[in-house]
């Protein structure tokens, strides 16, 4: 299997959600699984930011900002759903993010399905000049 980047933390996260999503199920609203997600990702060591606010890039300059579900180690953006069926939509949203806030790998992660439904994405836009480290 090749590797990739953040491999380590995205299977912690990937891994808390399987606990989450087992414990609870589907059909509960997204804010539960972000609460529930934030208690597994505490006890299993990582550090994130629940609900940042974070700029967002065009051509170099911040445009403004938005929220994102967790930050993970200062270098990984998980978005939550708690949808029935993850649609390409999602993940064009997802990438998208991904490119606006310039961060190099996210998570999409989707607590609404029958078993949890997770999508790893990779920025391929990303330029390591802009950082994160005042946010």
């Amino acid at each position: 299997m090749a590797e990739y980047k953040f491999k380590e933390i995205t299977e912690k996260i990937i891994g808390s959600s399987m606990k989450v999503h087992s414990a609870l199920g589907n059909g509960f609203q997204e804010v539960i699984y972000q609460r529930a997600l934030e208690i597994e990702m505490q006890e299993a060591g990582l550090r994130f930011a629940r609900e940042l606010s974070m700029p967002i890039y065009y051509k170099g300059r911040n445009i403004g900002e938005r929220r994102v579900d967790f930050f993970v180690e200062e270098k990984i953006m998980v978005e939550l759903k708690a949808i029935i069926q993850l649609e390409n939509v999602h993940l064009a949203q997802a990438k998208n993010y991904l490119e606006a806030y310039n961060v190099q790998v996210g998570l999409l992660i989707n607590f609404g399905s029958i078993s949890l439904e997770f999508k790893r994405l990779e920025n391929q836009k990303f330029k390591p000049s802009v950082t994160h480290e005042n946010h």
